[in-house]
């Protein structure tokens, strides 16, 4: 009897050095990860990345959106999705520390917690990286596309270079960023971004302010068919869908700022958050208002391709895109490279070193480059991403996990707040994607895949 309890005494002691010696591998690793090897961000690091993450290619096609969905529907959807967005923003950010000394640091986390360990994975890993890897590859052709346009502003009678070699410049930049180590080492990078989308969708809106209504502009339909009209209409619904996308990286945010049980992340995480929010509207709705106004249903799906003059002006809006967007990439990446580094690291066993983040880091940047420059379909691939993933992880994943997680009374107002964002999205969710499709289908049909040379319809 004496033995046998010595035994489980022992047997106890292994198990406890065996979960110690585990623990401490875990918390090595989160030291070296990229979202949860520096805590020390402040509240307006929160509202710099949102605003980085959430104010990018999108913004310029809300004018196109407008000219999809018409004044109506267009102002009431891109108001709703503002508010509906913010509702369950806040909800993330409640949930981050919802299980007392827990925190869930990434999305799948919370999903995992809220679904189970595999289903949660499954339902939210891949619209994940869908949203991510998406917006990186429009920011590829986006980079590139302003790149090329304020080249041709600047130096009109210069030989044309094709947009292949524009998005070659525009990664070449991304391969030396990729390589800083977190979330909070780009934090300068990400401001200078947040400033830039300031600057080129004010830019956006008061050239279009000074333009004018341009002669003969209609706000009807700007498809001669109906069906052309309805799966407009359609598309429209998946690029206000786009606009609305930080949510897939709110949690990777909250996870740099620091938390104890007097001052939890979610304080600062908020402040930030609404900050952000206050600043988007104020991007978003004159751009998507007055841009419509200025070009009515003949605006292109880039706002830039349309405004022309005063040149200087448009020149310097295209170069501030460009930075903007290159911080937005690396919010956007940050999340996908924890992922890449974390299953290298806990499922196939290679060691947390400078060469495996520089190797799976220049891949990733390399595999977005390609896609962006093969397939360069930007307003249509707003609006197929924007219904297919970014839909559910922002508009109504939030609350079906919240409904999960904190089991609000029947017939509440949280209820049916959280009823009423579920099905709005799962709305988008089908029907958005279907008129996207349509026109990417129709403008693949006279496309020439080629690397050696520019996008060339024929």
């Amino acid at each position: 009897m004496t033995t046998t309890m010595e035994f489980s005494g022992n047997e106890k002691e292994i198990n406890n050095s065996n979960t110690s010696t585990r623990d401490n591998n875990v918390k090595n690793i989160d030291d070296w990860l990229p979202l949860t090897s520096s805590r020390k961000a402040k509240w307006w690091y929160s509202a710099i990345h949102n605003v980085t993450g959430m104010v990018g290619a999108g913004i310029l096609g809300l004018p196109f959106a407008m000219s999809q969905l018409g004044w109506g529907p267009g102002a009431t959807l891109l108001l709703l999705s503002w508010i509906v967005t913010l509702y369950t923003l806040w909800q993330m950010i409640e949930m981050h520390e919802i299980v007392p000394g827990k925190r869930f640091d990434r999305y799948h986390e919370l999903g995992q917690y809220a679904f189970g360990e595999k289903l949660g994975l499954w339902l939210i890993v891949p619209q994940q990286v869908i949203v991510q890897a998406g917006c990186d590859i429009v920011y590829m052709v986006t980079g590139g596309s302003s790149l090329q346009k304020f080249y041709s502003i600047v130096c009109p009678r210069c030989k044309p270079i094709k947009l292949t070699y524009f998005i070659m410049v525009y990664a070449s930049v991304q391969f030396f960023l990729s390589n800083l180590p977190n979330l909070n080492s780009i934090t300068s990078v990400s401001f200078a971004a947040a400033v830039m989308s300031l600057s080129y969708s004010a830019i956006a809106w008061v050239a279009s302010a000074i333009k004018g209504v341009q002669p003969d502009t209609s706000y009807g339909s700007r498809y001669s068919t109906s069906p052309g009209s309805i799966f407009g209409f359609l598309s429209g619904l998946g690029a206000i869908a786009f606009a609305f996308s930080g949510h897939n990286i709110v949690l990777e945010i909250q996870a740099s700022i620091p938390s104890t049980p007097n001052k939890p992340s979610k304080k600062p995480m908020w402040k930030g958050s609404l900050f952000a929010y206050i600043i988007i509207l104020i991007c978003y709705a004159p751009v998507a208002f007055v841009g419509y106004y200025a070009f009515g249903n003949r605006v292109d799906d880039n706002i830039m391709i349309s405004l022309e003059k005063p040149i200087w002006l448009i020149a310097a809006a295209n170069i501030f895109v460009v930075i903007h967007v290159i911080g937005s990439y690396q919010v956007f990446a940050m999340p996908i490279f924890d992922m890449l580094e974390s299953f290298l690291i806990l499922r196939m066993n290679y060691k947390p070193t400078k060469m495996l983040r520089i190797v799976t880091r220049t891949s990733y940047v390399a595999v977005t480059m390609f896609i962006g420059i093969a397939f360069p379909f930007f307003g249509s691939l707003l609006s197929v991403l924007g219904g297919v993933a970014f839909a559910p992880t922002s508009y109504y994943l939030p609350c079906i996990i919240w409904l999960i997680i904190c089991k609000p009374k029947k017939y509440s107002l949280s209820w049916f707040c959280n009823w009423f964002c579920i099905i709005l999205g799962a709305s988008l969710t089908i029907l958005a994607p279907i008129g996207a499709v349509r026109e990417i289908v129709i403008q693949a049909s006279t496309y020439k895949f080629s690397l050696d040379s520019d996008a060339v319809y024929v």
